[in-house]
């Protein structure tokens, strides 16, 4: 009997806006608990915190002019121009995203046309047969979309598929609103194709959605400021510490799941690739994960994290992770011929989600 294709990734890309917006740029925002009072804090100690809980210094925000969809066309430029793909043989174009092109100052949600649309006209694909969807599924979006793209590739249903993750949460975020300074703006984009050599490709991937108690533990709410002049618009709002609770306990059950369904130990892991939320939850997460097999947890040696620099942009951070690793442009981390990564990632739904994937 003939065996069913594998999904390989051939390709990476990304798109890193220029514009830098390190902590300091926070220091003479008001900020106001959920009940709207001001918070007695000096800027300069909320500042302080923040970085020593997330690790985060500094986030990138996309120009003016752009929008997530020009983002997003950026990244899948860059993963077509690096591996020289001919576009119009793509079968789908999935775009996983959460707001759709937010304008500068204007709060307001466009996904009219679909992102994936808008790209696939500026790459100025012809073939009517390439399918191009969007796919909002909270941060784990991309790696949803990777999985969805492994279902065509293995149903025979599609050849070759690109996989994008685009997000500009500097346009949806709460100016008044501590979190805000978790995120960040990005995108980050790869090609899967079909392959029956069997020698590399997505080995397994588990999903969980944990709707019933945890759903509105990332929601969309007014600003925490009762000056705030735009009455009508909705933020990105979060319950911090019952989402870190609910990440710690869930996030490392579902990885260990995962490696259980491909037959796998910890122990033959090369990488973790985990959505940057949070440098101290995500270092928590591997602790427990490490923790269920009796092994001490290697830190930074297995999880690279890109937080630091660039931020939570949510969708994106997977791909741009893997991305920078695969062009050598993470110090210290490189991903080799059988090597064998984890891509997880935990939000708005409450999702959750990892790939075991060999390189």
């Amino acid at each position: 009997m003939k065996s069913k294709p594998q999904s390989v990734i051939v390709a990476t890309g990304s798109y890193i806006p220029e514009t830098v917006i390190n902590n300091e740029y926070f220091l003479n925002h008001s900020f106001y608990d959920k009940d709207g009072v001001a918070i007695p804090k000096a800027n300069s100690e909320i500042i302080r915190k923040f970085k020593e809980i997330t690790g985060i210094e500094e986030r990138r925000y996309a120009a003016s002019e752009q929008t997530a969809s020009d983002l997003g066309l950026a990244a899948a430029a860059n993963a077509l121009e690096s591996s020289g793909i001919d576009k119009e043989s793509l079968d789908y174009i999935i775009v996983a995203h959460n707001f759709g092109d937010v304008r500068l100052e204007s709060n307001r949600v466009d996904i009219v046309p679909t992102l994936a649309s808008r790209i696939k006209q500026q790459l100025k694909i012809e073939n009517p047969d390439c399918i191009a969807y969007d796919l909002p599924f909270g941060c784990p979006g991309w790696v949803q979309a990777l999985i969805q793209a492994d279902y065509f590739i293995r149903s025979g249903d599609a050849k070759r598929c690109l996989v994008i993750g685009t997000e500009t949460l500097s346009r949806i975020i709460d100016p008044h609103d501590r979190d805000s300074l978790l995120y960040g703006d990005g995108a980050g984009a790869a090609i899967i194709e079909s392959s029956e050599s069997g020698e590399r490709g997505i080995i397994t991937h588990k999903t969980r959605t944990y709707a019933l108690d945890h759903a509105m533990l990332l929601a969309m709410a007014p600003s925490y400021s009762a000056d705030y002049s735009g009455e009508a618009d909705l933020f990105v709002k979060m319950n911090g510490r019952k989402l870190y609770e609910f990440a710690i306990t869930n996030v490392p059950l579902l990885i260990k799941d995962t490696l259980d369904k491909a037959g796998l130990h910890l122990s033959d892991i090369s990488k973790v690739l985990i959505h940057q939320a949070n440098e101290k939850m995500d270092q928590v997460i591997l602790d427990r994960l490490f923790k269920m097999y009796g092994m001490e947890s290697p830190g930074a040696e297995i999880m690279p994290m890109s937080i630091s620099w660039l931020g939570n942009s949510s969708v994106a951070t997977v791909p741009t992770l893997l991305d920078l690793i695969s062009k050598g442009k993470m110090e210290g981390h490189e991903i080799k011929a059988g090597d064998k990564i984890i891509l997880a990632s935990v939000g708005a739904g409450m999702n959750i989600n990892a790939v075991i994937y060999q390189a």
